[in-house]
């Protein structure tokens, strides 16, 4: 049995919207699990995870992963009912304000971004995302900061879209120099920058600390 039951999937926020959905989900899994003729000890030990969590998913109190509904609609013979619920577990996994902000940025046309203490949100590989989610005080759990990297990280499909928008960075110089993460994740981060820097629709800009005025804030989204 796995002894790393988080990996089941995520706690549901209070209040999140997608409450209702992941309870559903839960009631279906209950549904076809019991329809197989397995009970909860047999069930979570095929798919590799303790009793309690599998219950807890059954209750709607976690999110399952895509990945263990898929799995589990093979072992309980769900005939799809269960792969259906996939994508919106993929959406759910994601914090409210994060799949909020996600909705938003797919739909602008223009973004314009000031940061004045980190490299934003959009411009970060995975190395610097990870390394603020556990620079934070008090101390993320690992499995808040894996969600966090995970939901940062999924906002950047915004670089693939059809047609593209026009996303203005302005990065504080110092925000290129701040080894967040150390000088390999810095590295690796500067290098990226210089790729997107390249894309048609994206410009970045570089305050130096000297420069008297700073961008309009009320025209700025920050992350």
């Amino acid at each position: 049995m796995n002894d790393d039951v988080d990996e089941a999937g995520w706690d549901v926020e209070p209040g999140d919207e997608i409450e209702p959905v992941v309870q559903a989900v839960g009631r279906l899994l209950r549904v076809c699990r019991e329809s197989a003729g397995m009970g909860v000890a047999d069930f979570a030990e095929v798919m590799g995870y303790g009793e309690d969590m599998i219950r807890k998913m059954e209750r709607g109190q976690r999110i399952p992963r895509p990945e263990f509904l898929d799995r589990a609609d093979t072992v309980l013979n769900a005939q799809g009912h269960l792969r259906a619920f996939m994508e919106d577990m993929r959406k759910a996994r994601y914090p409210k304000k994060v799949r909020e902000l996600t909705e938003l940025e797919r739909r602008a046309v223009e973004l314009l971004f000031y940061s004045s203490h980190n490299i934003h949100g959009l411009l970060q590989t995975p190395e610097y995302m990870r390394a603020l989610f556990e620079m934070r005080q008090p101390p993320h759990s690992p499995e808040t900061v894996e969600r966090g990297t995970v939901a940062r990280a999924a906002r950047k499909a915004i670089f693939q879209r059809e047609p593209a928008p026009t996303l203005c960075f302005v990065q504080e110089q110092v925000t290129l120099e701040r080894p967040i993460g150390g000088k390999a994740v810095l590295r690796r981060q500067l290098e990226h920058l210089m790729e997107v820097a390249q894309l048609r629709n994206v410009t970045l800009q570089v305050m130096p600390p000297t420069w008297r005025s700073t961008p309009d804030r009320r025209a700025a989204s920050r992350c």
